[in-house]
């Protein structure tokens, strides 16, 4: 872990609809949480509008162009992913990713974490997922998300979370309906909340070689 103090960082993947944005800064707004994002060139040029207000309040990280799985790519497709996403969501909030990547899916190689760290990013999974991308469609709860956290809850602890309903058919946006309450669960647990980049020391915005976190 990065750390052994209690602490956690919040991350919110941005990679299909807006729907929960508004809740999810709002709730982190009246809180006072830090979080990452972690954003699709995709959406930052559909959202536009939902992206700036991210990058005004919150570290942005670069989570592809498409989305794609990327061990399935060549190493020229990677690059591409990664290099279109950051002009992306430079166009949509006026300045370029931080230097943190999220890997679509979560599916990774050596190969995949080389081509990316080449790119100056640092790659970054997580500890838990709340599976709120599922949706209620699929089980997924505000209890089960809190409960999934809390189980998991260690210092340096990193949560995936999404900002969007997972298809048109399933409006919901489990994430940010238990937002709310996961930080106050984890608040009652003596935890605090960083941004990745205050949980892995302010390291981020350089080249940085190595495995993922």
């Amino acid at each position: 872990m990065p750390t052994r103090e209690r602490e956690v960082a919040l991350t919110f993947d941005c990679g299909g609809g807006d729907q929960g944005v508004d809740e999810v800064l709002g709730v982190l707004g009246a809180w006072g949480v830090a979080a990452t994002f972690f954003m699709t060139g995709r959406f930052a040029s559909a959202h536009g509008d939902a992206a700036r207000r991210i990058a005004r309040a919150y570290p942005v990280g670069n989570h592809s162009m498409t989305h794609p799985a990327f061990p399935g790519l060549t190493r020229e497709q990677r690059v591409e992913e990664v290099r279109s996403a950051a002009a992306a969501v430079e166009r949509a909030v006026g300045r370029p990713p931080v230097r943190l990547f999220r890997f679509p899916f979560g599916e990774v190689n050596r190969e995949c974490v080389a081509d990316v760290n080449a790119e100056g990013y640092t790659c970054v999974r997580w500890t838990v997922d709340t599976l709120g991308w599922k949706g209620a469609g699929g089980g997924i709860t505000t209890e089960r998300v809190v409960g999934r956290v809390l189980d998991a809850l260690v210092p340096g602890a990193i949560v995936l979370m999404h900002v969007g309903r997972t298809s048109s058919a399933d409006p919901s946006t489990v994430d940010a309906a238990a937002l709310p309450e996961l930080i106050q669960a984890i608040s009652d647990r003596g935890y605090g909340f960083l941004s990745l980049d205050g949980l892995l020391g302010g390291r981020v915005e350089g080249a940085r070689s190595g495995s993922e976190q």
